[in-house]
């Protein structure tokens, strides 16, 4: 993979300059869901013999995401042929670039596709995957859990229509009340903290067919988007179908800022079909926050290691990609029972899954996609709108 293609330098020479910016444009800013140099941050990229050096401008000297824009773009350019190495440096952008850059937020802000029940300042993670069976709902599911567990306020809405199944993983059922026009998601309490949930489960049979087509789909998803009451929420989770269809299509267009977060299992036949999830989300100027791999190799009771779906398709596909691997959760017949119990928010968080499962959530939330309110570069401005919609601030 791209680990191993740089370790003997440069195959066919260092990347142009073109080739470069073309790269850079997959690292999206998620404050402002925009590429960074349609945002005007790069000021420069070379590379002379595979070491490649780019130069990004910050809104601020003290930019709280700085660590993670210089993570995505290095990550990127790693994953180019010729490149050996990558050095990132940070400068501050003056007044008038500043300015430029706010007007252009202010702008998108404002021109969003929908207006969503929920601040601005929401951190939106859709968590997708190639195909079915890879265990995406469970990982949507348990993430919800694990960021509600860190005292966050979390929303999980389950936008896999035909193929719902958080309310059974989670034991919670509908209907779902209404009051003033609004749509109050179900709640489960999680260590003291609200988890929202909101799933098409609430409102069909658990055996009944849906079959709707693109439009109808869409219509669905930007139905629990704006009249859904969410309120103030620091994450929403978005349980997506799999595959790389209409669903997928119309939150990145109604959501410009969510980000993806892509679940693969060890097999690498199954992080190549990921690997179409994470083309999606670059074709449509979505970051890849990072990789889940999901049913990894687990530890039986008498120190023996089973590989029941194969080795290394997570690391594989990350590599691949350029984007993290931000942990592997092994496979474990405890989860699959309390799937089926609807009873995942009781499992035990202390065995091989549950310490797993704690590793990713902490990294996910204070390093790869840490609340916006609580880090963003530009979150006051987001506040900003949010408050002119008459959202507290965080």
């Amino acid at each position: 993979m791209a680990a191993d293609r740089h370790r003997d330098g440069p195959a066919g020479g260092s990347p142009s300059h073109d080739e470069l910016f073309a790269a850079l444009r997959d690292v999206v800013d998620p404050e402002l869901g925009e590429d960074i140099v349609t945002l005007g941050m790069v000021r420069s990229a070379r590379s002379d013999k595979g070491r490649t050096r780019v130069e990004i401008a910050l809104t601020v000297a003290a930019c709280p995401l700085r660590v993670q824009l210089r993570n995505d773009v290095t990550r990127r350019l790693e994953s180019l042929d010729g490149v050996t190495s990558v050095e990132v440096t940070t400068v501050v952008m003056g007044r008038d670039e500043r300015a430029r850059l706010m007007s252009r937020a202010r702008r998108a802000a404002q021109g969003r596709a929908i207006a969503a029940s929920f601040p601005d300042a929401t951190r939106v993670l859709a968590v997708v995957s190639g195909k079915g069976g890879v265990g995406k709902s469970s990982v949507a599911a348990n993430l919800a859990l694990g960021l509600a567990r860190r005292d966050l306020a979390v929303g999980l809405l389950d936008a896999d229509i035909w193929g719902f199944s958080i309310p059974r993983l989670l034991g919670v059922a509908g209907p779902l009340e209404v009051r003033a026009k609004k749509i109050l998601p179900a709640r489960i309490e999680v260590a003291g903290q609200r988890l929202q949930v909101v799933s098409m489960g609430f409102l069909a049979d658990e055996n009944e067919a849906l079959m709707w087509r693109g439009l109808v789909l869409a219509r669905a998803i930007q139905h629990f988007l704006e009249d859904v009451a969410w309120g103030p929420l620091d994450y929403l989770l978005v349980d997506m179908p799999p595959g790389t269809g209409d669903v997928q299509m119309a939150l990145a267009r109604m959501l410009p800022r969510a980000e993806f977060l892509v679940v693969t299992t060890p097999s690498l036949a199954a992080a190549r079909v990921a690997g179409r999830a994470a083309d999606m989300a670059r074709k449509g100027h979505v970051r890849v926050a990072g990789v889940i791999e999901n049913m990894s190799p687990y530890m039986t009771e008498d120190g023996r290691q089973h590989v029941a779906f194969g080795e290394g398709g997570g690391a594989a596909l990350a590599a691949e990609i350029g984007a993290p691997l931000l942990g592997a959760l092994p496979f474990d017949p405890d989860l699959t029972r309390a799937g089926d119990a609807g009873t995942m928010r009781e499992l035990a968080t202390d065995g091989s899954f549950g310490t797993e499962l704690a590793a990713l959530v902490g990294r996910l939330a204070t390093d790869i996609a840490p609340p916006i309110a609580k880090s963003g570069c530009t979150a006051r401005l987001i506040q900003h709108v949010d408050a002119a919609r008459g959202w507290p601030a965080s």
